[in-house]
């Protein structure tokens, strides 16, 4: 049911694209629309992994420096026959995690040195199979295109603000365009948040079945959220709180419906079900 959400959420994401190129610049609009999302997503493929690297100043593990850690990585990518991910560390004291790449070849798995102190190695390898799950799952290059998309709806929203609606005759009057401009992002916003979430719950679960042990993760977020109203995330910027495990620039409790995540709770109820059923 998840991924099918996904699927009609990142259609309709499109669709919202191309409306807009057509808004503000009628068939010659819709034309740069999908020009600019083929062009935006191709560099989203093959290079956000390294630019989002890059922002957290991650820096490459070797399994000399952190056995300990290349062993928990070992193990769940044998069980979930998978490649074994690069590894990366980031010098934060917020605890958290995050993983990229367009697919499991090429994927990498960054984790805090605050996470590595904070949780006993049973959680440690709940969070790592967590961001395992969303490279399973095809996640990280999911949110990749999402944020690429809504990246561009804005890119379009703002060009449109500028430079108003097209004398075409096939785009709409002016009134229509403005409040397209004004909506759209808005809207790009809410089902980038309702894809990120979707796919939060399903690797939390997949993550789950993977250690056998549903509780580790819970407890590990439970852990995460509650030092992440204290200790804020020094690096990055708030576009990429969608990749990590618990949102670390979502500051105080917002709205469900502009959440990047579900809320902790919801998260760690579920996996107290899926407890008690396995």
């Amino acid at each position: 049911m998840n991924r099918i959400k996904t699927a009609m959420l990142l259609a309709l994401l499109t669709a919202l694209l191309l409306t807009m190129g057509l808004v503000i610049g009628g068939k010659m609009g819709l034309i740069i629309a999908l020009t600019l999302a083929l062009l935006m997503n191709f560099g989203a493929y093959w290079f956000s992994d390294r630019i989002v690297l890059r922002m957290y100043n991650a820096q490459e593990l070797t399994e000399d420096e952190d056995p300990e850690i290349f062993e928990i990585v070992r193990d769940l990518t044998r069980k979930a026959d998978m490649p074994m991910p690069k590894l990366y560390l980031i010098e934060e004291e917020a605890p958290n995690a995050f993983a990229t790449g367009r697919n499991p070849k090429h994927a990498a798995v960054a984790v805090t040195t605050g996470l590595l102190e904070l949780l006993d190695e049973e959680e440690l390898a709940g969070v790592i199979a967590h961001e395992l799950a969303h490279v399973k799952n095809r996640d990280t290059l999911v949110m990749s295109v999402t944020a690429t998309i809504a990246g561009a709806l804005g890119m379009l929203a703002n060009f449109g603000l500028f430079f108003g609606a097209s004398d075409d005759d096939d785009s709409p009057n002016p009134v229509v365009a403005l409040l397209g401009v004004i909506i759209a992002p808005i809207a790009a916003g809410l089902i980038q948040m309702a894809i990120s979430r979707s796919r939060e719950f399903m690797a939390d679960e997949t993550g789950a079945r993977l250690t056998t042990n549903p509780m580790a993760l819970a407890n590990a977020l439970y852990k995460i959220e509650n030092w992440s109203k204290q200790v804020v995330m020094q690096q990055g910027s708030p576009a990429t709180g969608h990749m990590f495990i618990i949102n670390p620039f979502s500051g105080a409790k917002l709205a469900s419906l502009f959440s990047t995540h579900p809320a902790t709770e919801a998260r760690i109820e579920r996996l107290e079900l899926l407890a008690r059923t396995m």
